[in-house]
């Protein structure tokens, strides 16, 4: 090893070693402004295998005590039992079914999700994907273009939205404040969590049947999860009804897609916003020519705002982490 070779593995040691999958949100800036700090093992710049990568850059797997991650990547119990000295999982995500929850909890991995720094954003792309469904403004939008002066005048209008029924499934940080800010408009709201809420004054529902049977509009901003993947099946597209919309900023295989599909398509409700898709970036390409539906390409997170909370809460973790 050269004089130079055995300076930068000195420099390295001092060095938090810091494994990245993903790429997380925000990670340039991040890593531009942390290389004083942490040595980046960037997995996602390589198509090598987990411990190929490692190997290739001798880093000992049993080193490495802190993860950064996307949803972009699974971390999976595989990677997680290469990892024996892992402590902590941050992800840039409000989501946290790409990693094996199981596995952590087993090996007492504690798991940090930054859903707090989305949830303004994300809630406001709830409300947005509504109006814009109820009040069809995307679609007269795409008429106004194509007709112009020679628009026709009789065309169908939008839908009040005071006094309509929301039902919101998963009353967490997003959940609430989708529930403000539609509570704002003058609608009355209830919800469907895992567990009723004591200090809520909305009303409670114990099924999402119930729910959907109650509600004029159902919004989702729950987790993904093996009790979630498709609690949104054709059982309850039917409740919620001929006239009923769907909202969807939590995660696509919450609604079993091909029944949503079927649904808009018959008639069965009246419309949906989506801001994500159960096979992203496949999106089913007969919602394309309906125009009761408003389509996002998972975009309700990806403002100025948010980046920048993100980069300050992954920061405030590793930091309380590592040197706190």
């Amino acid at each position: 090893m050269t004089t130079a070779e055995k300076h930068t593995h000195n420099e390295r040691k001092e060095l938090k070693s810091l494994l990245v999958l993903g790429p997380p949100l925000c990670f340039p800036s991040f890593e531009a402004q942390n290389l004083h700090k942490y040595h980046f093992l960037k997995a996602f710049s390589s198509q090598l295998p987990l411990q190929q990568f490692l190997t290739k850059l001798n880093v000992d797997p049993s080193s490495i005590q802190a993860l950064v991650c996307s949803p972009l990547r699974k971390v999976s119990a595989e990677v997680i039992q290469l990892l024996p000295s892992l402590r902590i999982i941050v992800t840039t995500s409000v989501g946290t079914d790409h990693i094996d929850l199981a596995e952590c909890s087993y090996r007492g991995i504690q798991v940090v999700s930054v859903a707090e720094c989305f949830a303004d954003d994300v809630a406001d792309m709830a409300v947005g994907l509504l109006i814009d469904v109820m009040w069809k403004i995307s679609f007269a939008d795409r008429l106004v273009r194509k007709w112009g002066h020679s628009m026709p005048v009789n065309l169908s209008s939008g839908s009040k939205l005071e006094g309509k029924r929301v039902g919101i499934l998963g009353l967490g940080k997003i959940g609430g404040e989708v529930a403000k800010r539609l509570e704002a408009f003058g609608c009355r709201i209830m919800y469907n969590s895992r567990n009723q809420k004591p200090f809520v004054s909305y009303p409670f529902c114990s099924n999402v049947v119930e729910l959907a049977s109650k509600s004029d509009i159902l919004v989702l901003s729950c987790s993904l999860n093996e009790q979630t993947r498709h609690i949104v099946n054709r059982e309850v597209l039917l409740a919620l009804g001929k006239d009923g919309i769907i909202i969807n900023v939590g995660r696509g295989a919450l609604i079993d897609e091909k029944e949503l599909v079927r649904c808009l398509i018959e008639g069965k409700i009246g419309g949906a916003g989506l801001d994500v898709f159960e096979n992203e970036p496949n999106v089913p390409k007969e919602l394309f020519p309906l125009d009761n539906v408003v389509l996002s390409p998972h975009a309700a997170a990806t403002t100025p705002d948010s980046f920048n909370a993100v980069y300050e809460r992954q920061a405030e973790c590793l930091e309380a982490f590592f040197f706190k």
